[in-house]
């Protein structure tokens, strides 16, 4: 696997229906509270899908960063290895 860091624009991720179900909202709000004081520590994960990106991991983390007010989100792209 390759990742490879960049930043987004947060309307750019695409999160599947699936993802979106599992939403925590405290957990949103604890993460928002952490990144106003340390920053953001983790990189969301997408993976490009035409114009958009899919969210693949760090959906509190881009709720989050929505949350703040956030404009961008900085993320790893990720390509899975074809078999």
């Amino acid at each position: 696997m390759v990742m490879k860091k960049q930043t987004l624009a947060i309307d750019d991720v695409y999160v599947p229906v699936k993802r979106r179900q599992t939403l925590d909202l405290k957990k949103v709000e604890a993460l928002a509270e952490s990144m106003m004081e340390k920053g953001q520590e983790a990189p969301i994960l997408v993976r490009p899908d035409g114009q958009r990106f899919v969210l693949i991991e760090g959906l509190h983390r881009l709720e989050a960063c929505k949350a703040l007010g956030e404009t961008t989100v900085p993320a790893y792209f990720v390509q899975a290895r074809r078999h």
